[in-house]
């Protein structure tokens, strides 16, 4: 074999190792380095910069490890508790990640043939290597198998980032960072790339089937070709028979910690009811319906009723109101008719709110809709379907999220195991500290649920998911800690930093050093879609292929005319009748 490709470059060594710790290395810089960086075969080579590999030689193999720290040899010295010299000595610490071996692939044409893990350690006093640029394109892979581009590999020359699809999406990602830092941007080079790999890779057919929960109305302007949910234009429809026990309880009680458990028996045996009852009429199986199936019922009308139920004299019979109804005692005694009147008066004032047509909007009692509002998620016509909550109230945005991802969830739990292969489904979460927080407020309970239920299971019935947050210590930890790589970009807050490092492996845990000074778009890539961890500049995307920023130019703004009487009017009339 050529030297070449053995032998170690001596312009490149910058130090020894004084410590080997488990998959952790600590080396001491060479003392004659007085610039950070080598130059070798016109290249300009960094000393010490966060998430570069440097190397060890061990004869025609190699070792790789990732640069998480440099800092003074005194400081070391002091966290030993060993004697400190005065001294300008700088030491290096790196994470082993993988090993490579050269051989032999033409005449005159040699390949590293790179492998994740270690089983060959280094020993104190072996000299470390800067890794040469034509030697870190082996390490970071190429585009064979199912790939989309990330971006470029910091520091490699151009080197191109690809995630392993399969990895990325099946076994889920978080997107991780300050508000500012690139997050949607980030989303966006995800989705799109995704959407453009059928063209790559010549694929015939490509459907990719993503759907994007979108808090602030961004997401449209990034894809033209799309679907969009909404409440302000009536094309989202949720409506309140499609919901389960649980998220009916939260709707209909607004559930609270205390809720009092009289009202859910209320509610609860007011739905076997109204679902036994539409169930017949569709001709379906009562017995074989549960109080969670999805069956439309008839809501029904409090206009007009006292206290104990009545209208004109006659007790309320109609609907899920007539079925709670149904369950009062015949006394007079307001006291003990005042748990279904409670029940009754809450139903009443979501169907009179006009930002809840969506989802209270009655069943006509003729035709079966549940296929029409599966369809609108998971439809044939569009790749990408993003579901508009700008518009949805607070208090029931986590039950409405929470009953997208169960239809999505349910359906790919009840398909044939051929259905389920041929359409995998990504479910993008943003802002999934509002949905998931890692609180106990009962008002987001059912939201956990569903979301949990994808994170644990998901990957087993083909339901992806990718979760954004630039508050990570404020997701849920159960969730969080399924995912198996992140895409985490800046992050300035010491909680949330913290909160990353705690659910990052433990090898990777010191790359949450660098997080607070990382550039716009740039990130850190780890897990198991990643080939190595890395460093990654975004890929850049032209404005057009961007989310909308919602950001107020205050500069430009106040350059303009202020608001007239008139317009403040417009302005009034929509906020009073709560529409758009």
């Amino acid at each position: 074999m050529d030297n070449k490709y053995i032998k170690p470059i001596e312009n490149l060594s910058i130090g020894k190792i004084i410590e080997v710790d488990g998959s952790r290395i600590i080396a001491e810089l060479d003392p004659s380095i007085s610039d950070l960086s080598r130059v070798f075969a016109g290249e300009n080579y960094p000393i010490g910069q966060f998430g570069s590999i440097i190397k060890v030689h061990f004869g025609r193999r190699s070792i790789y490890g990732l640069v998480s720290r440099l800092r003074m040899k005194a400081d070391y010295q002091l966290e030993k508790g060993l004697p400190v010299a005065s001294s300008d000595e700088r030491i290096i610490e790196a994470d082993l990640f993988g090993e490579g071996e050269w051989r032999r692939k033409g005449e005159d044409e040699f390949t590293l043939e790179f492998e994740r893990g270690v089983a060959t350690y280094p020993l104190p006093q072996q000299t470390i290597y800067l890794t040469p640029k034509s030697e870190l394109r082996f390490i970071y892979g190429d585009a064979k198998g199912a790939v989309i581009q990330l971006g470029e590999h910091v520091g490699s020359g151009g080197a191109p980032c690809y995630a392993e699809l399969n990895e990325l999406l099946g076994k889920h990602t978080a997107i991780l960072g300050s508000t500012g830092a690139g997050k949607s941007g980030t989303v966006a080079a995800v989705i799109h790339s995704i959407l453009e790999r059928g063209q790559i890779a010549g694929h015939m057919h490509w459907h990719p089937q993503v759907i994007i929960l979108d808090p602030h109305n961004e997401y449209g302007k990034a894809f033209p070709v799309h679907q969009r949910l909404s409440t302000d234009e009536g094309s989202l429809k949720l409506p309140y028979w499609l919901l389960d026990l649980e998220e009916s309880l939260s709707l209909f009680i607004g559930k609270t910690e205390f809720a009092a458990t009289s009202q859910s028996n209320i509610v609860k045996n007011a739905l076997i009811a109204v679902r036994e009852r539409a169930a017949k009429q569709l001709q379906l199986d009562k017995n074989q319906l549960t109080v969670d199936s999805p069956i439309p019922y008839i809501i029904g009308s409090a206009a007009g009723l006292d206290h104990f139920g009545f209208k004109d004299g006659a007790r309320y019979e109609e609907g899920l109101i007539g079925a709670i109804n149904a369950q009062r005692p015949d006394n007079k005694d307001k006291k003990a008719h005042e748990d279904y009147s409670k029940v009754i008066r809450k139903i009443d004032s979501l169907l009179k709110d006009g930002r809840l047509k969506f989802m209270m909007e009655s069943w006509d009692g003729v035709e079966d809709p549940l296929p029409t509002i599966v369809n609108q998620f998971l439809t044939q016509q569009t790749t990408v379907q993003i579901v508009d909550l700008s518009g949805v109230p607070n208090e029931v945005a986590g039950v409405a999220s929470a009953a997208i991802a169960r239809i999505v969830f349910q359906l790919k739990v009840w398909q044939t195991e051929a259905e389920r292969q041929n359409s995998p489904v990504l479910l993008v979460c943003e802002e999934a500290h509002r949905y998931v927080p890692n609180r106990g407020e009962a008002q987001y309970e059912a939201a956990q649920s569903a979301i949990r239920r994808i994170a644990k299971e998901g990957r087993k019935y083909g339901v992806g998911l990718l979760l954004v947050s630039q508050r990570p210590s404020e997701v849920e930890a159960t969730v969080l800690s399924q995912c198996n790589s992140w895409i985490v970009l800046r992050i300035t807050n010491d909680a949330d930093r913290e909160h990353v490092r705690s659910v990052l492996p433990d090898s990777m845990s010191g790359l949450t050093k660098m997080l607070s000074g990382l550039r716009r778009q740039e990130a850190i890539f780890v897990g198991q879609a990643a080939t190595l961890p890395t460093r990654v500049m975004i890929r850049s995307l032209s404005d057009d292929q961007l989310p909308r920023s919602s950001d107020v130019d205050f500069d430009k703004g106040w350059q303009q005319q202020a608001m007239t009487i008139e317009q403040i009017g417009i302005v009034v009339t929509k906020w009073r009748y709560q529409s758009k």
